[in-house]
């Protein structure tokens, strides 16, 4: 009877705590989700509404599609938006490829000079030339303001990606590549008959964060070029964005009796601040929409390594 007492004691301690559990979890699910909504929503606002009555918070009030339809008409934010993508497929496939090739070796007993390579790939972790030095670099290799600039520099990538390749590499069994190269299997036939098949879940895990970085990334076109014509779809956004703090600034600093030229320009900054959003969801959706597809080799993929035995 106690023992019956006690179990039914320990099922209902439980149960309290998955609902204290999934109670926590919509709350975090919420927060994590609704600066998303809140720019969508607003982003097919009307500019003229957000202006007079501020931000929604739940729906729109006055839908309309007009900033969507100014973003999509835009021709630098298509442009901007092919060469992201573009840059970030090619990145993605190119880095992932010769890194796993390294990786490869770096995981062989019997690679010469190993030693040598993981001095020189430690190093590489914790010191970098830096802005400066890179640009230099680019501009003596004839990178400096080119298409080129995007790819060739991020063609591998770095030795924290080594490390957990090496750990995934090392938990496949070496039978394996014994039988392969008793049938006469040469090393490039193992790497992509044997090694790549049973690497899914590692490849998708770090090809998820790179495509991500690269997607994100604005450096590259702020320090590395020149030409509007370069410029990828975060840049865009960032100066979407100092557009938006333009007009808003001198919307507080307009003279307090010049009310139609207040008003101009409070409906000027509104403007700005819907094609804004409408830029983040924009740039946003592609990763959200392919994430999903990718998602069950992620929490394999990133636990490579990290359980031995």
């Amino acid at each position: 009877m106690a023992r019956e007492k006690k179990l039914h004691s320990k099922k209902k301690n439980e149960r309290y705590f998955m609902i204290r559990l999934y109670i926590v979890m919509t709350l975090i699910m919420l927060i994590t989700l609704y600066p998303m909504w809140y720019s969508v929503i607003n982003s097919l606002n009307s500019a003229a509404d957000l202006s007079k009555n501020g931000y929604a918070y739940l729906l729109p009030r006055d839908f309309t599609l007009d900033s969507w339809k100014a973003v999509v008409k835009d021709g630098e934010i298509v442009r901007a938006f092919g060469i992201t993508a573009s840059r970030t497929i090619l990145v993605t496939f190119f880095q992932t490829l010769i890194t796993a090739m390294f990786a490869y070796g770096f995981s062989r007993n019997n690679l010469i000079g190993k030693k040598f390579y993981t001095l020189l790939g430690f190093t590489s972790m914790y010191l970098s030339g830096g802005v400066i030095a890179y640009f230099i670099l680019f501009n003596y290799l004839k990178l400096y303001n080119s298409y080129w600039v995007y790819i060739i520099p991020n063609l591998f990538g770095g030795f924290y990606n080594v490390i957990i390749f090496t750990a995934n590499f090392k938990g496949i069994p070496d039978s394996l590549f014994e039988s392969a190269r008793i049938d006469g299997s040469s090393e490039y036939r193992v790497f992509f008959k044997i090694v790549l098949p049973l690497s899914k879940p590692v490849l998708s895990a770090l090809g998820i964060f790179t495509a991500v970085g690269v997607w994100n990334d604005y450096t590259a076109t702020l320090y590395y070029t020149r030409s509007p014509k370069l410029q990828t779809l975060s840049y865009y956004l960032l100066s979407v964005t100092k557009s938006s703090k333009a007009a808003e600034e001198l919307q507080k600093s307009m003279d307090v009796g010049t009310a139609a030229n207040i008003r101009n320009v409070v409906a000027s900054a509104s403007n700005y601040k819907t094609i804004e959003l409408s830029c983040m969801v924009f740039a946003a959706l592609p990763l959200i929409v392919i994430y999903p597809f990718l998602q069950k080799f992620f929490e394999k993929g990133v636990m490579v390594g990290s359980v031995k035995g």
